[in-house]
């Protein structure tokens, strides 16, 4: 056996720039980095018979590698379609969250606006027709919390599409989001960024890396502050601070030592959207035919100046890293994570009145053709008081041989995590007075109270997950990479409540104790190991072109995404239920071209899921049985890089037929679709720098409608539209320290759905057509 040397991170070529065996430099947005070095340049000594050698251009060419050591190739030689979004590319967006980054993939997005009364909060992403809102990492561990994510502390973000489970453990069915963090480096640099815009946008962030005293060493503070409104919409608030300071031991060396921490405090005004009345897909409900043609303001804000998503976000991360030989690395990473979120929302329903009441519903007036008289219930009042936390130490082994005419690279590692989850319910007294449907008011508050009343639900994940990666090399052309990983996990769950010996919905037996006592409604354990794989192969006919097939096991248990087990027979949390599995097939091919500047990938992928609940084919005792499927088939073509030194392009275009093959419909329309999953699109970014300084760019987005889900709503929109947006930049750089920049969003000024929820009653517009300027140092 041979072995084949691996060295461990370079340093002094930036934050993101590593070393594996070749020079690999992770470089934004996936692109090939081109650089121009001149040699013999003139001499002081050419009297002195020196000779003056010609100017030589010598191009450097680069591998991409996922940051996660459990991937053993490049993107390139990776059988599985893997996206990174890199800083640069973000920059030029002026994107600040996880969900403004997620536009440059597409078919990943956040679609979906909650349940009935409830707003989803945070980042509630879909991909591939399933929600992935549970599977979002940061460096490779679960980032948990229903929270807004910010990128001031990003390098990038990988979006890996297609089943995650042998790389993470439990992910939802179509991949896995994974944030990688700003660490230190062995240069002295100091950046900020200054921004202002529409609807009282403002924001400020800094990055400052510092070289220390100690050999090898360097410390890095990001910083952020931002007080902003949404555009488009009145009252609705993100204001948050952050800071994230890293520091780094024997950066150059076989043994190097990284400690950072995390801190984000958000104090936020939340989004209850507005009312689907008058679209042209609602149709009016029993009293309000009167409405056609009438719809609200879409900067309308329908909660109170009590509304509020406070959140606390803290994390400790400690990561060893040792060269062993040269051949190989171990890398160890210890992490305690916690989310704290205190949130409420006055919400409501637009339901209408009934032949003999027209005005039963939630929305009234006094005279039915002024529409100031019209008024709307806000009659839920959503409440969250939540936290999350996390305890985890990976392990990874990663080292390259030889044996025979065969050479490995090989990933090994184990992981022990522990997953809290904790919600205290609230009891709330009084109520919000109704709101005036076309002009609300929020500072009408009512006497609305809610406080703690002593219960509470609590859940608990521990995992043990063993796993093996080896890729396979047969010569220069054939490589046959494998995974395999094992996870034994116990997940608890049990909550209070306070009952009522009432019947229905809402209903807690008191089992002979005094009304109003508090008694447990849950205690379920459910344990078990998942195995999860993946198998593919790559050809390469050429070094540029490479050609794939894979296949691949991925599987969610019961309470996998949320900690939560049910006794309910129809419930996919039930702990007597078998995982929900996910086999998923994908050809491809990937092609580094003009001189791997650019990189163009193309796709074809099945997902079929199955062990999903089916209310059509019941058991002996009439419970719903597990023979539900479901089925996404896709094409996907991307083209990212630099068409030349100065013009560099992001493009991506995505198809998804979806479908229940068995199992009920789960559209309002009836269609055999899968929900808040475009058929079509399309992201597109393109910028070009100019000789004297100026860069100019901008995109396209283009996003198919959507169907919402089924349930017992009436006349509200059973689907939304297509849109298309159009995005544009300026930049300039005064002198080499400073350059401005100017966004311009939806240029176009176009009126769309941005998404809608479960129901029907309630849509997120668009963001209007807006600017934001921004200042940027560099030092």
């Amino acid at each position: 056996m041979f072995i084949k040397t691996r060295k461990h991170a370079a340093q002094g070529l930036g934050p993101a720039v590593s070393s594996r065996g070749v020079a690999r430099v992770a470089a934004a947005v996936g692109l090939a980095v081109a650089s121009h070095a001149s040699a013999g340049e003139p001499s002081d000594a050419a009297g002195s018979g020196a000779t003056t050698l010609e100017t030589v251009h010598v191009v450097g060419t680069a591998e991409q590698f996922p940051a996660s050591s459990k991937f053993t190739q490049s993107l390139q030689d990776t059988p599985q379609t893997i996206q990174v979004i890199g800083k640069e590319l973000l920059h030029q967006q002026g994107a600040t969250t996880l969900t403004e980054a997620l536009r440059n993939s597409p078919a990943v997005g956040t679609f979906y606006a909650g349940e009935n009364g409830s707003t989803s909060t945070g980042d509630s992403v879909y991909m591939r027709g399933f929600d992935s809102s549970g599977s979002l990492f940061a460096d490779g561990i679960r980032d948990l919390g229903a929270i807004s994510r910010d990128l001031f502390n990003v390098e990038a973000v990988e979006v890996e599409k297609g089943p995650a489970g042998t790389d993470n453990g439990r992910t939802a069915p179509t991949g896995a989001i994974n944030t990688v963090s700003k660490q230190a480096f062995l240069e002295d640099a100091l950046s900020a960024s200054a921004s202002g815009g529409a609807d009282g946008q403002k924001r400020i962030t800094a990055d400052w890396n510092q070289t220390l005293g100690l050999t090898g060493s360097a410390l890095r503070v990001n910083a952020l502050w931002q007080d902003s409104d949404a555009v488009g919409r009145e009252h609705v608030r993100n204001q948050r601070w952050g800071v994230a300071p890293t520091i780094g031991f024997g950066l150059d060396a076989a043994t190097r030592l990284n400690a950072s921490f995390y801190y984000v405090q958000q104090d936020n005004v939340p989004d209850g959207f507005v009312p689907t009345i008058g679209l042209p897909r609602w149709t009016p409900q029993t009293g309000l035919e009167q409405l056609v043609g009438h719809p609200v303001d879409p900067e309308n804000f329908y909660g109170t100046r009590d509304d509020h998503d406070d959140v606390t976000v803290q994390m400790y991360t400690l990561r060893l890293e040792h060269d062993l030989d040269g051949a190989a690395s171990l890398t160890n990473t210890a992490r305690w994570g916690r989310t704290d979120q205190d949130y409420l929302l006055s919400s409501y329903r637009v339901t209408g009145g009934t032949d003999l009441n027209p005005m039963a519903g939630d929305v009234k007036w006094t005279d039915a053709s002024d529409l100031s008289t019209y008024t709307l219930a806000r009659g839920i009042t959503t409440l969250r008081d939540q936290r999350n936390d996390i305890l985890t130490d990976q392990l990874n082994l990663r080292v390259d041989f030889i044996t025979g005419a065969v050479e490995h690279n090989m990933s090994t590692g184990v992981e022990l995590t522990r997953e809290d989850y904790t919600v205290w319910n609230n009891t709330a007294t009084g109520s919000r007075p109704d709101a005036s449907l076309y002009h609300p008011d929020w500072n009408d508050v009512g006497d609305l109270a809610w406080a703690r009343n002593g219960t509470r639900s609590d859940g608990r994940t521990d995992t043990l997950a063993l796993y093996l990666f080896d890729t396979v090399k047969f010569g220069s052309r054939f490589l046959v990479t494998a995974g395999l990983r094992a996870d034994r996990y116990q997940t608890g769950y049990d909550s209070t409540g306070i009952c009522n010996d009432g019947t229905g919905r809402g209903a807690v037996s008191c089992g002979g104790a005094p009304i109003g006592t508090i008694v447990s409604t849950a205690d379920l354990t459910d344990r078990a190991t998942l195995l999860n794989w993946k198998l593919g192969v790559v050809y390469k006919p050429v070094r540029s072109l490479g050609l794939y097939v894979n296949y691949a096991l991925s599987q969610q248990p019961p309470g996998g995404a949320n900690f939560q087990l049910s006794t309910s027979a129809g419930s996919a949390s039930n702990p007597n239920l078998d995982p929900q599995e996910a086999r998923t097939i994908e050809l491809g091919t990937k092609w580094s071209a003009l001189d791997e500047r650019l990189m163009v990938n193309f796709a074809l992928f099945q997902t079929a899921v199955s062990n999903e609940i089916n209310t059509q084919i019941v058991d002996d005792l009439g419970n719903p049985t597990q023979t539900g499927r479901k089925r996404v088939r896709g094409i996907e073509f991307s083209v990212v890089g630099n068409l030349t030194r100065n013009w560099s392009v992001s493009a991506g275009v995505g198809n998804l037929e979806t479908k229940v093959t068995e199992g009920p419909a789960v559209t309002q329309d009836g269609t055999p679709n899968l929900t808040y999953t475009p058929g079509y699109s399309i992201t597109t970014w393109t910028s070009y720098r100019l000789p004297f300084g100026l860069t100019v760019g901008g995109g396209l987005r283009f996003m198919d409608g959507l169907h919402r889900g089924t349930d017992g709503a009436v006349g509200t929109p059973a689907s939304t539209g297509g849109y298309g947006v159009l995005d544009a930049v300026a930049s300039y750089e005064l002198n080499q320290s400073l350059s401005l920049r100017m966004n311009a969003y939806n240029v176009t000024d176009k009126h769309y759905v941005a998404s809608i929820n479960k129901s029907g009653y309630r849509y997120l517009p668009g963001a209007p057509r807006s600017f934001l300027l921004s200042a940027d140092w560099r030092f």
